[in-house]
């Protein structure tokens, strides 16, 4: 079992930079794959980014390469979504996951679930 505690959203101009953290719960933190989505209103849920247990290997969707960055520090058991170049359509609710099934893009396969923090990119 995993308890996830995201912090860091706010509001932010565009092309401004936020830091997101998830803070997690338990002592198996370092064996799941953690992820970030988002989503906005009216508009499903829809992946950010992951990053493997070790924090080797990343997986960005298109949308935000280049601009955003995963990382993790398993001795705080926290993972982090660095934020750069924001954009209005970056608006939405963050939200971290645990999956030990595997780097996944697919919400569905992510078994724990933080309650989210708002970031809203104003033009």
């Amino acid at each position: 079992q995993v308890q996830l505690v995201e912090s860091g959203g706010g509001l932010v101009q565009a092309g401004g930079s936020l830091r997101l953290s998830c803070a997690a719960s338990g002592r198996t933190f370092s064996s799941y794959v953690m992820g970030w989505f988002r989503q906005a209103p009216g508009k499903e849920r829809e992946f950010v980014a992951c990053i493997t247990s070790s924090g080797g290997t990343t997986l960005y969707a298109d949308s935000v390469k280049g601009r955003l960055t995963i990382s993790r520090d398993n001795a705080k058991n926290s993972v982090y979504l660095q934020m750069n170049s924001l954009k209005p359509e970056d608006t939405a609710v963050y939200f971290c996951a645990a999956t030990s099934t595997g780097i996944m893009s697919t919400p569905r396969f992510y078994a724990f679930w933080g309650q989210g923090t708002q970031v809203t990119v104003s033009s």
